[in-house]
This record gives C-alpha cells, structure tokens and sequence, in this order.
C-alpha cells in the first residue's frame, strides 16, 4: 500500500492531469449553463495537455538537438508530446471560439444560455411552424 501511494506522488503530474480531467468531464455532463460547459471543455483539454508534457519530460534531459556527438537517447527529452501539445492549443483555441461563437447565436436567438430553455424553445418555434405550415396546406 506504502509502495502505490510512493507512486502515486511520484507522478503528480499525472495525478493532477487525470483530476483536472475528472473535473472539466464533470462540468460537461452536470452544467446546464453552455459557458460553464465550454470552461469545462478547457480544463480537459488543460488536463490532456498537461498529461502530454508530463509524459514527454525527461529530468535532466535536454532539448532533442545532437551535441558534442552525444546521440544517446536516453539523454534527451522527446520532442512529440511537445509538438502534440502545441498543435492541440491552436485546435483547442479555434473550437472554443466556434463554440462561443454559436453560443452567442443562440442566446441572441432563444434569450438564455441554459440548455433545457433552448431545448424547449426550439421545440415550440418548431411546432409553431409545423402549425402554420400545416393551416397553408388546409387552405
């Protein structure tokens, strides 16, 4: 029992990457609030993020360019979670700005940002339409 938990606060990292990410798929599932669900997107991508870099780091290691003709791997630190990490911000901050974006569209268009209220305005217009659509063919 000593032994798991010496490892578990060995990879601290690892163990705030995986709580983050607990917390941010909480948000998503239990907010109603589209924002808070967005902020909850976030904090998964930080945790993923996170996870990633923590992962790729090497204690001691240096950046991955050969010196004095030292070649041994071992000695470096490995250059992909660094490049997966920074090619997951640029996508991470372009589908946030989406999602805020078709946020503000349907608070402009149904006046809330609470899921359940859209979901039941939607169904209204949608019925309202089929109403009148419905009255046009009777006539």
């Amino acid at each position: 029992m000593e032994e798991a938990m010496g490892n578990l606060f060995d990879n601290y990292y690892e163990m705030a990457a995986v709580i983050l990410f607990v917390i941010g798929f909480l948000s998503l599932l239990l907010q109603k609030n589209l924002i808070k669900k967005i902020i909850g997107l976030n904090i998964m991508d930080t945790a993923v993020f996170l996870f990633l870099a923590a992962k790729g780091y090497v204690a001691g290691g240096l950046s991955p360019i050969i010196r004095n003709g030292v070649t041994d791997a071992k000695l470096y630190i490995n250059p992909l979670p660094s490049g997966l990490v920074l090619t997951g911000i640029v996508v991470s901050v372009s589908v946030t700005a989406f999602f805020l974006a078709l946020t503000l569209r349907l608070y402009q268009q149904y006046h809330t940002l609470d899921i359940d209220g859209i979901v039941l305005k939607a169904a209204q217009t949608h019925k309202h339409k089929d109403c009148h659509k419905q009255e046009e063919r009777d006539e």
